[in-house]
Protein backbone atom coordinates (compact mmCIF):
# COMPACT_ATOMS: atom_id res chain seq x y z
CA UNK A 1 0.00 0.00 0.00
CA UNK A 2 1.22 3.15 -0.98
CA UNK A 3 2.41 5.70 2.26
CA UNK A 4 0.19 8.86 2.49
CA UNK A 5 2.95 11.99 2.25
CA UNK A 6 2.54 13.79 5.16
CA UNK A 7 3.27 17.39 4.72
CA UNK A 8 2.64 20.52 7.27
CA UNK A 9 -0.58 21.79 4.61
CA UNK A 10 -1.54 18.29 5.52
CA UNK A 11 -1.50 18.12 9.01
CA UNK A 12 -3.77 21.31 9.08
CA UNK A 13 -6.11 20.34 7.05
CA UNK A 14 -9.12 19.93 8.37
CA UNK A 15 -10.83 16.36 7.19
CA UNK A 16 -14.39 17.83 6.39
CA UNK A 17 -14.02 21.03 3.86
CA UNK A 18 -10.13 20.00 3.27
CA UNK A 19 -9.12 23.99 4.04
CA UNK A 20 -6.41 25.05 6.09
CA UNK A 21 -8.11 24.56 9.64
CA UNK A 22 -10.04 27.77 10.94
CA UNK A 23 -10.35 28.38 14.55
CA UNK A 24 -8.85 24.62 15.17
CA UNK A 25 -10.80 22.64 17.65
CA UNK A 26 -9.67 19.11 19.21
CA UNK A 27 -12.55 16.67 20.52
CA UNK A 28 -11.90 13.58 23.21
CA UNK A 29 -10.86 10.83 20.59
CA UNK A 30 -7.85 13.69 19.55
CA UNK A 31 -8.39 14.60 15.68
CA UNK A 32 -9.10 18.12 15.02
CA UNK A 33 -11.75 20.08 12.97
CA UNK A 34 -12.73 23.57 12.16
CA UNK A 35 -15.21 24.78 14.82
CA UNK A 36 -17.50 25.82 12.28
CA UNK A 37 -17.35 22.13 10.76
CA UNK A 38 -17.43 20.15 13.64
CA UNK A 39 -20.69 21.71 14.88
CA UNK A 40 -22.40 21.87 11.83
CA UNK A 41 -21.87 17.73 11.34
CA UNK A 42 -23.09 17.21 15.06
CA UNK A 43 -25.86 20.02 14.79
CA UNK A 44 -27.43 17.10 12.24
CA UNK A 45 -26.66 14.73 14.33
CA UNK A 46 -28.81 16.52 17.72
CA UNK A 47 -31.70 14.24 16.82
CA UNK A 48 -29.66 10.78 17.56
CA UNK A 49 -28.38 12.03 20.56
CA UNK A 50 -25.36 10.82 19.83
CA UNK A 51 -22.05 12.40 18.37
CA UNK A 52 -19.22 10.80 15.89
CA UNK A 53 -16.18 11.77 15.13
CA UNK A 54 -16.22 12.21 11.20
CA UNK A 55 -13.10 11.25 10.79
CA UNK A 56 -12.76 8.04 12.65
CA UNK A 57 -16.63 7.33 13.51
CA UNK A 58 -16.04 7.22 17.39
CA UNK A 59 -19.05 7.98 19.06
CA UNK A 60 -19.73 10.27 21.91
CA UNK A 61 -22.68 10.88 24.79
CA UNK A 62 -23.32 13.78 25.22
CA UNK A 63 -22.06 16.21 22.71
CA UNK A 64 -18.86 16.81 23.71
CA UNK A 65 -16.93 20.51 24.36
CA UNK A 66 -14.70 21.91 21.65
CA UNK A 67 -11.21 23.17 22.95
CA UNK A 68 -9.04 25.30 21.11
CA UNK A 69 -6.11 23.07 19.75
CA UNK A 70 -3.57 26.21 19.83
CA UNK A 71 -0.49 24.56 18.24
CA UNK A 72 -2.68 23.87 15.47
CA UNK A 73 -3.76 27.26 14.81
CA UNK A 74 -0.69 29.01 14.82
CA UNK A 75 0.76 26.27 12.18
CA UNK A 76 -2.16 27.63 10.51
CA UNK A 77 -1.62 30.38 10.37
CA UNK A 78 2.43 30.00 9.73
CA UNK A 79 1.00 28.43 6.49
CA UNK A 80 -1.56 31.47 5.23
CA UNK A 81 1.71 34.07 5.78
CA UNK A 82 3.88 31.90 4.15
CA UNK A 83 1.32 30.96 1.55
CA UNK A 84 1.96 27.18 1.33
CA UNK A 85 -1.39 26.74 0.47
CA UNK A 86 -1.63 26.07 -2.85
CA UNK A 87 -3.93 28.29 -5.06
CA UNK A 88 -7.06 26.72 -6.59
CA UNK A 89 -6.55 26.18 -10.21
CA UNK A 90 -8.60 29.19 -12.25
CA UNK A 91 -10.92 27.26 -13.79
CA UNK A 92 -12.42 25.45 -10.72
CA UNK A 93 -13.89 28.68 -9.61
CA UNK A 94 -17.89 28.68 -10.56
CA UNK A 95 -18.73 30.88 -13.22
CA UNK A 96 -22.35 31.57 -14.62
CA UNK A 97 -24.66 28.30 -15.20
CA UNK A 98 -22.22 26.59 -12.80
CA UNK A 99 -23.36 24.53 -9.59
CA UNK A 100 -21.66 26.17 -6.72
CA UNK A 101 -19.54 23.72 -4.14
CA UNK A 102 -21.78 24.29 -0.53
CA UNK A 103 -18.73 23.46 1.44
CA UNK A 104 -16.41 26.23 0.28
CA UNK A 105 -16.10 29.25 2.14
CA UNK A 106 -14.90 32.44 0.44
CA UNK A 107 -14.26 31.87 -2.87
CA UNK A 108 -16.54 29.05 -4.20
CA UNK A 109 -15.44 26.43 -6.75
CA UNK A 110 -17.19 24.66 -9.26
CA UNK A 111 -18.89 21.82 -8.17
CA UNK A 112 -18.43 18.12 -10.28
CA UNK A 113 -20.65 16.15 -8.09
CA UNK A 114 -23.90 16.33 -5.86
CA UNK A 115 -24.60 13.98 -3.14
CA UNK A 116 -28.29 12.75 -2.57
CA UNK A 117 -27.70 11.31 0.93
CA UNK A 118 -26.16 15.05 1.94
CA UNK A 119 -28.27 16.73 -0.45
CA UNK A 120 -24.68 18.72 -1.36
CA UNK A 121 -22.65 20.28 -4.32
CA UNK A 122 -18.95 19.46 -3.77
CA UNK A 123 -16.18 20.75 -5.55
CA UNK A 124 -13.35 18.81 -6.73
CA UNK A 125 -11.44 19.02 -3.71
CA UNK A 126 -14.28 18.75 -1.12
CA UNK A 127 -16.05 15.34 -3.15
CA UNK A 128 -12.45 13.67 -2.09
CA UNK A 129 -13.93 12.55 1.50
CA UNK A 130 -16.83 10.65 -0.59
CA UNK A 131 -14.40 8.78 -2.15
CA UNK A 132 -11.98 8.37 0.15
CA UNK A 133 -13.87 7.61 3.98
CA UNK A 134 -15.66 4.57 4.45
CA UNK A 135 -18.27 6.30 6.25
CA UNK A 136 -19.78 7.90 2.85
CA UNK A 137 -19.45 4.77 0.49
CA UNK A 138 -22.89 3.96 0.50
CA UNK A 139 -23.65 7.50 -0.46
CA UNK A 140 -24.85 8.32 -3.80
CA UNK A 141 -23.07 10.68 -6.12
CA UNK A 142 -24.22 12.07 -9.43
CA UNK A 143 -23.30 14.89 -11.60
CA UNK A 144 -23.60 18.39 -9.73
CA UNK A 145 -27.10 19.29 -10.01
CA UNK A 146 -28.50 22.42 -8.38
CA UNK A 147 -32.56 20.54 -8.20
CA UNK A 148 -31.20 18.40 -5.06
CA UNK A 149 -34.28 20.33 -2.84
CA UNK A 150 -36.66 18.80 -5.61
CA UNK A 151 -35.51 15.16 -4.80
CA UNK A 152 -36.28 15.76 -0.99
CA UNK A 153 -40.22 14.75 -0.04
CA UNK A 154 -42.04 17.82 1.11
CA UNK A 155 -44.17 16.31 3.60
CA UNK A 156 -41.11 13.87 5.09
CA UNK A 157 -38.15 15.61 4.07
CA UNK A 158 -36.78 12.42 3.09
CA UNK A 159 -35.32 11.22 -0.26
CA UNK A 160 -37.43 10.56 -2.94
CA UNK A 161 -36.92 7.33 -4.30
CA UNK A 162 -40.27 5.24 -5.42
CA UNK A 163 -42.03 6.17 -8.07
CA UNK A 164 -45.97 5.87 -7.33
CA UNK A 165 -47.57 4.51 -10.95
CA UNK A 166 -50.86 4.99 -9.58
CA UNK A 167 -50.79 8.58 -9.21
CA UNK A 168 -47.55 8.59 -11.57
CA UNK A 169 -45.07 10.62 -8.58
CA UNK A 170 -42.25 10.41 -7.16
CA UNK A 171 -42.29 9.64 -3.18
CA UNK A 172 -40.45 8.59 -0.72
CA UNK A 173 -40.58 5.29 2.08
CA UNK A 174 -42.64 7.15 4.20
CA UNK A 175 -45.38 8.21 1.87
CA UNK A 176 -46.00 4.66 0.45
CA UNK A 177 -46.36 3.21 4.14
CA UNK A 178 -49.07 6.04 4.52
CA UNK A 179 -51.13 7.88 1.56
CA UNK A 180 -49.51 5.48 -0.59
CA UNK A 181 -50.23 2.08 1.03
CA UNK A 182 -52.36 0.79 -1.87
CA UNK A 183 -51.00 2.24 -4.86
CA UNK A 184 -48.66 0.48 -7.00
CA UNK A 185 -45.41 1.23 -6.74
CA UNK A 186 -41.94 0.68 -7.69
CA UNK A 187 -38.21 2.01 -7.27
CA UNK A 188 -37.38 4.70 -9.12
CA UNK A 189 -34.65 2.62 -10.86
CA UNK A 190 -37.00 0.46 -12.10
CA UNK A 191 -39.40 2.97 -13.14
CA UNK A 192 -36.19 5.04 -14.64
CA UNK A 193 -35.64 1.83 -16.76
CA UNK A 194 -39.33 1.17 -17.98
CA UNK A 195 -39.25 4.95 -19.19
CA UNK A 196 -35.99 5.02 -20.91
CA UNK A 197 -37.41 2.26 -22.91
CA UNK A 198 -40.18 4.54 -23.57
CA UNK A 199 -37.54 7.11 -24.61
CA UNK A 200 -35.92 5.43 -26.87
CA UNK A 201 -39.13 4.67 -28.74
CA UNK A 202 -40.48 8.00 -28.73
CA UNK A 203 -36.95 9.14 -30.08
CA UNK A 204 -37.17 6.63 -32.93
CA UNK A 205 -40.92 7.85 -33.78
CA UNK A 206 -39.45 11.63 -33.32
CA UNK A 207 -36.92 10.81 -35.43
CA UNK A 208 -39.11 8.64 -38.13
CA UNK A 209 -41.62 11.91 -37.92
CA UNK A 210 -38.62 14.58 -38.67
CA UNK A 211 -37.50 12.43 -41.48
CA UNK A 212 -40.54 12.46 -43.25
CA UNK A 213 -41.39 15.98 -42.48
CA UNK A 214 -37.67 17.03 -44.16
CA UNK A 215 -38.92 14.59 -46.92
CA UNK A 216 -42.45 16.29 -47.20
CA UNK A 217 -40.78 19.70 -47.42
CA UNK A 218 -37.85 18.61 -49.86
CA UNK A 219 -41.39 18.01 -51.86
CA UNK A 220 -43.27 20.89 -51.23
CA UNK A 221 -40.39 22.99 -52.23
CA UNK A 222 -40.68 20.99 -55.92
CA UNK A 223 -43.69 21.34 -56.46
CA UNK A 224 -43.71 24.71 -56.00
CA UNK A 225 -40.74 25.19 -58.49
CA UNK A 226 -43.01 22.97 -60.92
CA UNK A 227 -45.39 25.46 -60.13
CA UNK A 228 -43.51 28.10 -60.67
CA UNK A 229 -42.51 27.10 -64.08
CA UNK A 230 -45.47 25.86 -65.16
CA UNK A 231 -46.86 28.63 -64.51
CA UNK A 232 -43.99 30.86 -66.39
CA UNK A 233 -44.27 28.72 -69.34
CA UNK A 234 -48.33 29.54 -69.58
CA UNK A 235 -47.37 32.98 -69.08
CA UNK A 236 -45.28 32.65 -72.52
CA UNK A 237 -47.86 30.50 -74.24
CA UNK A 238 -50.45 33.20 -73.35
CA UNK A 239 -47.71 35.95 -74.64
CA UNK A 240 -47.47 34.04 -77.59
CA UNK A 241 -51.01 33.06 -78.75
CA UNK A 242 -52.61 36.68 -77.63
CA UNK A 243 -49.65 38.42 -79.79
CA UNK A 244 -50.78 36.85 -82.86
CA UNK A 245 -54.15 38.74 -82.01
CA UNK A 246 -55.21 42.22 -83.64
CA UNK A 247 -54.86 45.50 -81.12
CA UNK A 248 -58.62 44.67 -79.42
CA UNK A 249 -57.38 41.36 -78.35
CA UNK A 250 -54.19 43.05 -76.55
CA UNK A 251 -56.57 44.05 -73.31
CA UNK A 252 -57.63 40.10 -73.44
CA UNK A 253 -54.14 39.16 -73.00
CA UNK A 254 -53.32 41.35 -69.83
CA UNK A 255 -56.31 40.02 -68.21
CA UNK A 256 -54.86 36.65 -69.06
CA UNK A 257 -52.06 37.32 -67.80
CA UNK A 258 -53.25 38.68 -64.41
CA UNK A 259 -55.49 35.67 -64.09
CA UNK A 260 -52.67 32.98 -64.39
CA UNK A 261 -50.57 35.43 -61.97
CA UNK A 262 -53.46 35.47 -59.56
CA UNK A 263 -54.01 31.62 -59.55
CA UNK A 264 -50.10 31.56 -58.94
CA UNK A 265 -49.84 33.72 -56.80
CA UNK A 266 -52.86 31.83 -54.16
CA UNK A 267 -51.26 28.40 -55.57
CA UNK A 268 -47.96 29.24 -53.91
CA UNK A 269 -49.75 31.20 -50.90
CA UNK A 270 -51.51 28.04 -50.38
CA UNK A 271 -47.85 25.74 -50.47
CA UNK A 272 -46.12 28.21 -48.48
CA UNK A 273 -48.06 28.23 -45.51
CA UNK A 274 -47.64 24.85 -45.56
CA UNK A 275 -44.16 24.57 -46.38
CA UNK A 276 -44.16 27.36 -43.03
CA UNK A 277 -46.16 24.56 -41.07
CA UNK A 278 -43.59 22.14 -41.80
CA UNK A 279 -41.04 23.94 -41.70
CA UNK A 280 -42.27 24.78 -38.04
CA UNK A 281 -43.07 21.42 -36.91
CA UNK A 282 -39.45 19.99 -38.21
CA UNK A 283 -37.83 23.17 -35.95
CA UNK A 284 -40.48 21.91 -32.93
CA UNK A 285 -39.28 18.44 -33.25
CA UNK A 286 -35.63 18.78 -34.15
CA UNK A 287 -35.60 20.71 -30.60
CA UNK A 288 -38.06 17.73 -29.25
CA UNK A 289 -35.27 15.32 -30.55
CA UNK A 290 -32.70 17.41 -28.74
CA UNK A 291 -34.80 17.16 -25.40
CA UNK A 292 -35.12 13.83 -25.93
CA UNK A 293 -31.54 13.02 -26.01
CA UNK A 294 -30.55 15.38 -23.50
CA UNK A 295 -33.21 13.38 -20.95
CA UNK A 296 -31.68 10.42 -22.09
CA UNK A 297 -28.34 10.79 -20.22
CA UNK A 298 -29.70 12.09 -17.25
CA UNK A 299 -28.44 10.20 -14.41
CA UNK A 300 -30.69 11.59 -11.99
CA UNK A 301 -33.85 9.23 -12.08
CA UNK A 302 -35.82 11.63 -9.78
CA UNK A 303 -35.13 14.88 -12.25
CA UNK A 304 -35.72 12.24 -15.45
CA UNK A 305 -39.32 11.11 -14.08
CA UNK A 306 -40.16 14.71 -13.32
CA UNK A 307 -39.26 15.72 -16.66
CA UNK A 308 -40.28 13.09 -18.43
CA UNK A 309 -44.43 13.78 -18.41
CA UNK A 310 -44.18 16.44 -20.91
CA UNK A 311 -41.71 15.21 -23.19
CA UNK A 312 -43.68 11.45 -22.97
CA UNK A 313 -46.82 12.99 -25.04
CA UNK A 314 -46.20 13.14 -28.72
CA UNK A 315 -46.91 16.74 -30.57
CA UNK A 316 -50.08 16.93 -32.55
CA UNK A 317 -49.60 17.05 -35.88
CA UNK A 318 -52.16 17.07 -39.38
CA UNK A 319 -51.37 15.30 -42.54
CA UNK A 320 -50.51 17.61 -45.26
CA UNK A 321 -53.51 18.01 -47.47
CA UNK A 322 -51.60 16.45 -50.96
CA UNK A 323 -55.59 16.43 -52.38
CA UNK A 324 -55.16 20.75 -52.44
CA UNK A 325 -51.34 20.84 -53.93
CA UNK A 326 -51.42 21.70 -57.71
CA UNK A 327 -48.11 20.91 -58.63
CA UNK A 328 -48.62 21.80 -62.33
CA UNK A 329 -50.36 24.78 -64.38
CA UNK A 330 -53.24 23.63 -67.26
CA UNK A 331 -52.63 25.19 -70.09
CA UNK A 332 -55.08 23.32 -71.95
CA UNK A 333 -58.53 25.02 -71.45
CA UNK A 334 -56.32 28.10 -72.23
CA UNK A 335 -55.53 27.16 -75.95
CA UNK A 336 -59.31 25.89 -76.21
CA UNK A 337 -60.57 29.48 -75.10
CA UNK A 338 -58.17 30.82 -77.99
CA UNK A 339 -58.30 28.31 -80.73
CA UNK A 340 -59.60 29.67 -83.88
CA UNK A 341 -60.22 33.34 -82.21
CA UNK A 342 -58.15 34.63 -85.04
CA UNK A 343 -60.19 33.95 -87.60
CA UNK A 344 -62.64 35.58 -86.01
CA UNK A 345 -61.26 38.21 -84.48
CA UNK A 346 -62.94 41.09 -87.27
CA UNK A 347 -66.69 39.81 -86.27
CA UNK A 348 -65.95 39.60 -82.81
CA UNK A 349 -64.93 43.32 -82.50
CA UNK A 350 -68.29 44.52 -84.66
CA UNK A 351 -70.21 42.72 -81.71
CA UNK A 352 -71.58 44.16 -78.98
CA UNK A 353 -70.50 42.59 -75.25
CA UNK A 354 -73.37 40.51 -74.30
CA UNK A 355 -76.05 41.38 -71.78
CA UNK A 356 -77.93 39.57 -69.22
CA UNK A 357 -81.66 39.08 -68.94
CA UNK A 358 -82.56 40.84 -65.56
CA UNK A 359 -86.07 39.37 -66.44
CA UNK A 360 -84.86 35.64 -65.61
CA UNK A 361 -82.81 36.51 -63.12
CA UNK A 362 -83.41 34.44 -59.41
CA UNK A 363 -84.63 36.59 -56.45
CA UNK A 364 -81.35 35.83 -54.27
CA UNK A 365 -79.14 37.37 -57.02
CA UNK A 366 -78.97 41.12 -58.40
CA UNK A 367 -77.91 42.53 -62.08
CA UNK A 368 -75.62 45.07 -62.02
CA UNK A 369 -72.83 46.43 -64.34
CA UNK A 370 -74.97 47.33 -67.36
CA UNK A 371 -76.53 43.96 -66.75
CA UNK A 372 -72.96 42.50 -66.97
CA UNK A 373 -72.34 41.75 -63.74
CA UNK A 374 -74.41 39.44 -61.28
CA UNK A 375 -74.22 39.91 -57.26
CA UNK A 376 -75.18 36.76 -55.37
CA UNK A 377 -76.91 38.28 -52.57
CA UNK A 378 -77.66 35.41 -50.28
CA UNK A 379 -81.35 36.31 -49.01
CA UNK A 380 -84.81 36.79 -51.24
CA UNK A 381 -85.46 40.36 -52.68
CA UNK A 382 -88.63 41.67 -54.16
CA UNK A 383 -88.90 41.71 -57.97
CA UNK A 384 -91.67 42.05 -60.34
CA UNK A 385 -93.62 38.26 -61.25
CA UNK A 386 -92.32 37.67 -64.79
CA UNK A 387 -93.13 34.68 -66.65
CA UNK A 388 -90.01 33.38 -67.41
CA UNK A 389 -87.90 34.16 -63.96
CA UNK A 390 -85.74 31.43 -62.46
CA UNK A 391 -86.75 30.05 -59.54
CA UNK A 392 -84.58 26.99 -58.98
CA UNK A 393 -80.59 26.16 -59.72
CA UNK A 394 -80.95 28.47 -62.43
CA UNK A 395 -79.76 31.91 -61.81
CA UNK A 396 -80.36 33.83 -65.37
CA UNK A 397 -79.83 33.19 -68.62
CA UNK A 398 -78.28 35.61 -71.72
CA UNK A 399 -80.17 37.62 -74.01
CA UNK A 400 -81.25 36.91 -77.62
CA UNK A 401 -77.84 38.07 -78.41
CA UNK A 402 -76.07 35.38 -77.04
CA UNK A 403 -77.59 32.48 -79.55
CA UNK A 404 -75.94 34.78 -82.31
CA UNK A 405 -72.61 34.56 -80.51
CA UNK A 406 -73.39 30.80 -79.90
CA UNK A 407 -73.88 30.27 -83.46
CA UNK A 408 -70.61 31.58 -84.33
CA UNK A 409 -68.73 29.99 -81.42
CA UNK A 410 -68.37 33.22 -79.75
CA UNK A 411 -68.08 33.05 -75.61
CA UNK A 412 -68.93 35.49 -73.39
CA UNK A 413 -67.72 36.39 -70.21
CA UNK A 414 -69.25 37.74 -66.97
CA UNK A 415 -68.46 38.32 -63.44
CA UNK A 416 -70.13 37.21 -60.52
CA UNK A 417 -69.82 38.87 -57.07
CA UNK A 418 -70.50 36.70 -54.08
CA UNK A 419 -69.40 37.92 -51.14
CA UNK A 420 -66.24 40.17 -51.06
CA UNK A 421 -65.11 37.72 -54.04
CA UNK A 422 -65.53 38.43 -57.63
CA UNK A 423 -65.74 35.25 -59.78
CA UNK A 424 -64.86 35.19 -63.78
CA UNK A 425 -67.18 33.68 -65.86
CA UNK A 426 -66.96 31.68 -69.33
CA UNK A 427 -69.55 29.80 -70.97
CA UNK A 428 -72.26 29.30 -73.04
CA UNK A 429 -74.38 27.08 -70.65
CA UNK A 430 -71.89 27.64 -68.15
CA UNK A 431 -71.88 25.75 -64.22
CA UNK A 432 -70.30 26.98 -60.96
CA UNK A 433 -67.84 24.95 -59.54
CA UNK A 434 -65.72 25.47 -56.32
CA UNK A 435 -61.88 23.68 -56.17
CA UNK A 436 -59.77 24.75 -53.02
CA UNK A 437 -59.21 28.31 -52.62
CA UNK A 438 -62.67 29.08 -53.01
CA UNK A 439 -61.95 30.29 -56.76
CA UNK A 440 -65.22 29.05 -58.84
CA UNK A 441 -64.98 28.97 -62.42
CA UNK A 442 -67.50 28.83 -65.48
CA UNK A 443 -66.86 26.49 -67.46
CA UNK A 444 -68.41 25.83 -71.54
CA UNK A 445 -70.28 22.95 -71.74
CA UNK A 446 -70.70 21.87 -74.89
Amino acid sequence: MAEVLLTPQNLVSCPVCLDLLKDPVAIPCGHSFCRNCINDCWDQEDQKGSYSCPQCRHTFTPRPDLNKNTMLAELADTLKKTKLQDAPPVDSCVGPGDVECDVCTGRKHKAVKSCLVCLLSFCEAHVQTHFKSPAYKKHKLVEASVNLQEKICPHHDKLLEIFCRTDQKCVCYLCVMDEHRSHKTVSATAERTEKQKQLVETQRKNQQRFQQREKDLKELKQIMESFRRSAQTSVEESERLLTELIHPLEQRRSELKELIRAQEKAELNHTEELVSNVEQEIADLRRRDAELEQLSHVDDHIHFLQSWGSLSIPPASADLPWSTIRPDFSIEELRNALSGVKEQVEMFCKLELATLDGNTAHKQVSVSEGNRGVTVIGQMQSCPDHPHRFDFNTFLKMNDFLHYLLHYGIHFHCLLHYGDTVYYIMGPHYTLFGPRLCKIWGRPRY
